[in-house]
């Protein structure tokens, strides 16, 4: 078979769409574009992803870029294969649009995500790196894709979230704006205390944490007259990403007030209870009875 023949062979028309003859070199040149355009796209994903990488610019807008040049790159591999094998578009506007009608009704909670995914790479109000409280789970954003978002709870476990649910529920993200985050540690002592040297040993604990912003300053609450103690509640500000770095540091702090109240004899005080018995009382003490041993 020579060339002459291998050309009439690609050459002729399989079939016809909208006047346009589609030959078999129409149909084997298909996957070459596809495969060439596709592997194009992921090379020039990679080097504009390093560039901003190189640049440390925010994990968000290079995720974002990301899925915008896939989504660009897609259409324009797909409208230039129909160009190339001399298909016009339209003569797929019939057919695509009972195919939306037919996919919209049967797949909307995926459409639903996937717009949501969209949204929340676009607008930002969750971002990869924040700590979101969702529902009953804590825990850090780590990729947001079109369907669903990854979720790392502060336990280690790893949850899927369908995007639609954060943007339809509740979400708290206590890193949005900044990562100033508030604690606080409760102490009671015993009454009798000195008040006012309680509240200086509680922000001397404080302030002794390297962590503690001193704008805003920590403070000290006389909460209440409790039934068994004094109760104070000593209040601060920290930078922090995770619920963990708060109870590390509201620990610290604990260790600290415990080693300076030994040191100046205040007493953190423990439940107590007075017992009132009507009528009176006999203690009876009864002889010890002696115990015989048999000798062998």
């Amino acid at each position: 078979m020579n060339l002459e023949n291998i050309r009439n062979i690609l050459n002729e028309t399989l079939f016809i769409i909208s006047g346009q003859p589609v030959s078999l070199g129409n149909i084997l040149l298909i996957p070459i574009v596809l495969l060439v355009g596709f592997w194009l796209t992921k090379a020039l994903v990679r080097f504009v992803t390093k560039k901003l990488t190189s640049k440390s610019k925010d994990p968000n807008l290079i995720h974002l870029t990301q899925r915008l040049m896939y989504v660009l790159a897609i259409t324009i591999i797909l409208i230039t294969t129909l160009d190339l094998i001399n298909i016009p578009i339209a003569a797929f506007a019939f057919l695509s649009g009972a195919i939306a009608i037919g996919f919209g009704f049967g797949a909307q909670n995926i459409i639903n995500n996937f717009i949501s995914g969209w949204i929340l790479m676009w607008e930002r109000p969750i971002r990869i790196g924040d700590f979101l409280e969702v529902e009953n789970a804590k825990g850090i954003v780590e990729e947001i894709n079109t369907r669903s978002t990854r979720f790392r709870r502060v336990d280690g476990v790893h949850m899927l979230i369908p995007n639609s649910k954060l943007l339809e529920n509740t979400v708290i993200n206590w890193t949005l704006v900044d990562k100033l985050m508030r604690t606080s540690v409760r102490v009671g002592v015993a009454y009798g205390s000195p008040a006012k040297k309680v509240a200086e040993l509680l922000l001397q604990a404080t302030n002794a944490q390297v962590e503690v912003l001193k704008d805003p300053a920590p403070s000290v609450i006389f909460d209440d007259f409790g039934d068994n103690s004094l109760m104070f509640e000593v209040n601060f500000w920290i930078n922090s990403t995770v619920e963990g770095g708060l109870r590390v540091m509201r620990s610290n702090i604990r260790f600290e007030i415990d080693e300076l109240f030994n040191q100046h004899g205040i007493v953190i005080s423990y439940p107590q209870r007075d017992v009132h018995v009507d009528g009176s009382l006999i203690l009876k003490r009864e002889p010890r009875k002696a115990v015989l041993t048999k000798k062998h």
